[in-house]
């Protein structure tokens, strides 16, 4: 909990995102790719997040990501 106060204090901003990869099902996947199969990486520190390419934006909560696949499948049926 204190390296995550300290992180959101004098850690890396994750500004500025690499382009998106999606990686092909013989790849072996990134953690963050796990998600939607597609990521990008922060070009000042190097972590890497999952990208949805349907809201074309960048996923900091993947149970709020799940949550919302989940009614957008509820009102599709």
């Amino acid at each position: 909990m204190i390296e995550k106060l300290v992180e959101a204090f004098f850690g890396c901003r994750h500004s500025r995102y690499s382009f998106p990869v999606t990686i092909r099902r013989q790849m072996r996947r990134p953690q963050a790719a796990a998600l939607t199969g597609t990521y990008v990486a922060c070009l000042d520190c190097g972590k890497e997040f999952p990208y949805d390419w349907q809201q074309m934006k960048v996923i900091t909560s993947p149970e709020r990501h799940r949550e919302q696949l989940a009614e957008l499948a509820k009102n599709a049926a």
